[in-house]
C-alpha cells in the first residue's frame, strides 16, 4: 500500500507541474524611476522654500525622496536624506530642511526660528537630488543611503536630469 501511495504521489507531482513560455521581453511599464537635480538658494525673497513642478505628474502611489549635498570626501559626494535638522548646543532647534509633495510638485523648505541668521553655507547654492521611487520599491530600499536607492533603482549619474531654475 505504501508503494502504491508513493508511486501515485510521484506521478501526481510530475503531472501537476506547469511550464511557462516567455515569448518576448518582460516590460514593466509602471516602474519608472527618475532623479532630478536642482540648485537653489533659500532666502526671505522665496520664503526659504523652493517649489519644483513635475511635468508629467507622478503616480499617486509613488514616493518622493529628497537628498541635500552636504559635502564631499575622496570617496565621493555626501548626500543627506531630508528632513534634516540642526540643533543648538543646548538641544533647541536651530534650523532644518523639510519637504512635502503632491503628484504635480515638490516643495523643499527650511524650518527654524530665525532663518536669516543661518550661515550662507547652509542657505545659498544648495544642491538637491529628488528621487521618484515607484511604490513597489518604497518599502524595500534603504532610503537613508542615496547610493543604495540609486543602485536598487538601477539608476546612474548619467540619468540625472538637471533642472535649471
Amino acid at each position: 500500500m505504501k508503494k502504491i501511495f508513493t508511486i501515485l504521489a510521484i506521478v501526481g507531482l510530475f503531472s501537476l507541474q506547469s511550464c511557462t513560455v516567455n515569448d518576448g521581453p518582460i516590460v514593466d511599464n509602471d516602474t519608472i524611476s527618475e532623479v532630478f537635480e536642482v540648485t537653489t538658494s533659500f532666502n526671505s525673497t522665496n520664503s526659504y522654500s523652493k517649489l519644483v513642478t513635475l511635468n508629467p505628474s507622478i503616480f499617486s502611489s509613488d514616493v518622493v525622496l529628497v537628498y541635500r549635498l552636504s559635502g564631499s570626501t575622496p570617496q565621493g559626494d555626501v548626500w543627506k536624506l531630508l528632513p534634516e535638522t540642526h540643533y543648538f548646543s543646548d538641544g533647541t532647534l536651530d534650523f532644518g530642511y523639510d519637504y512635502d509633495y503632491t503628484s504635480t510638485d515638490i516643495n523643499v523648505y527650511m524650518i527654524g526660528n530665525n532663518l536669516q541668521t543661518v550661515s550662507t553655507d547652509f542657505r545659498l547654492n544648495q544642491v538637491l537630488r529628488i528621487v521618484i521611487v515607484p511604490a513597489g520599491y518604497a518599502t524595500s530600499i534603504n532610503k537613508n543611503s542615496y547610493e543604495a536607492v540609486m543602485s536598487t533603482l538601477k539608476l546612474n549619474e548619467s540619468q540625472i536630469q538637471k533642472i535649471q531654475m
